[in-house]
């Protein structure tokens, strides 16, 4: 019995060092820290840790207050208690005392964002990503007033068909180049290039409206989306509980390579189990070398370089009229590792990090948070 019983107590001082070594601290961290204007949860979470989506361990929060959390704002207190078997960070509130028994909260303040809104609000409402073809059915300008041809803010403008009840309230774009998956090469999307901004005057086919702004030139046959209800910028960085393997499909900002503060947007989403705030790491795939000193023997047989082979099938049917039909069908790509003799694989090096901030249903957008190299599409992300 004693013995059992020695056994539980050894088995949970492991679990609890092993706990307590999962959550790294930085070598010059505060034991506490004042919250001010301009801070960002993320910035905050890194002068903590190491890791900064471990965020919600130091904070003993569950699923519901990742989702739901109770902000930090300007003046709050942060304080690191390391009493425990792991490190717990605890919030002050600011207040302040007027006279004995009576107390004043400050007034209402905005809280943090979780990362500098500048960099991201650009891609809150746009690029949209339109499933493929819906674009294709939305409402559009048929005409602007006077017939002008260059629709700019303040020209009114007729709309193909907008019934009440749908929004008065409506985006204006034009379709843009297709996202492509980089391992299946199949299209995940359009992004659409966003213009600027309508409101309805009056509905009907056709809709009366009145550009209210424009970011580029405005045309006739441009189309409209509803505008999205208020995006939520501010988000718990956190890892995902699953494993997340993904490729970087785009960079965006007009460069060829990114970097922190870069927004890039990757082929996985909301059906993959993605969510804002999930934290991703980059890693660049392991290059294929030849051994300098290789000799050839038959037991030296090594890993391999990736190599997307399609293989083709197909079938042959009769239409009604007697003719021939061939039915052809791709299959996904397979992945097979074949390495001649004498080639090494590399591992894959971890060169950043990555935090999702839009996510679509197959495609989502996130910032490089930080990066020890450049960062290039088809650079792989995962689960850190």
């Amino acid at each position: 019995m004693n013995r059992h019983i020695i056994t539980l107590l050894v088995l949970a001082c492991l679990s609890l060092n092993a706990n307590a070594e999962d959550i790294q601290l930085q070598k010059n961290h505060p034991d506490r820290y004042v919250v001010v204007k301009g801070d960002t949860l993320w910035g905050i979470s890194g002068k903590f840790l190491k890791d900064p989506w471990q965020w919600p361990k130091v904070w003993k929060m569950n699923r519901a207050q990742i989702k739901n959390p109770h902000w930090i704002y300007p003046g709050d207190v942060i304080v690191l208690d390391k009493s425990g078997a792991s490190p717990q960070l605890r919030l002050l509130r600011e207040t302040v005392t007027l006279e004995p028994g009576v107390r004043i909260e400050p007034l209402e303040k905005e809280a943090i964002h979780t990362i500098a809104p500048s960099v991201i609000d650009p891609f809150l409402s746009q690029p949209l990503l339109i499933e493929n073809g819906k674009l294709d059915d939305a409402p559009r300008i048929i005409s602007g007033q006077d017939n002008r041809v260059i629709l700019s803010p303040g020209t009114r403008v007729y709309i193909s068909n907008i019934q009440e009840g749908e929004g008065v309230h409506w985006d204006i774009y034009r379709p843009g180049e297709a996202l492509r998956d980089p391992d299946t090469n199949e299209v995940l999307g359009t992004e659409a290039i966003y213009l600027g901004d309508v409101n309805i005057a009056r509905y009907g086919a056709p809709a009366t409206g009145d550009i209210v702004k424009a970011k580029e030139e405005i045309f006739t046959k441009d189309r409209l989306v509803v505008a999205p209800d208020e995006f939520k910028s501010s988000f718990v960085p956190h890892a995902p509980e699953a494993d997340i393997r993904g490729r970087i499909m785009r960079i965006y900002g007009g460069v060829a390579e990114g970097g922190p503060n870069t927004v890039v947007s990757i082929n996985r989403g909301k059906n993959d189990g993605l969510e804002e705030g999930h934290v991703l790491a980059i890693s660049r795939y392991g290059k294929v070398i030849r051994d300098p000193e290789y000799k050839d023997q038959a037991s030296n047989k090594v890993v391999a370089e990736e190599k997307k082979l399609k293989q083709l099938n197909f079938d042959v049917t009769t239409d009604p009229d007697g003719k021939k039909i061939v039915n052809f069908e791709k299959e996904p790509p397979q992945t097979k590792v074949v390495l001649e003799p004498g080639q090494v694989k590399l591992p894959d090096e971890r060169v950043g990090l990555l935090m999702i901030f839009r996510t679509f249903d197959r495609v989502s957008y996130g910032l490089i948070m930080s990066a020890s190299d450049a960062i290039y599409t088809l650079d792989s992300v995962h689960t850190p």
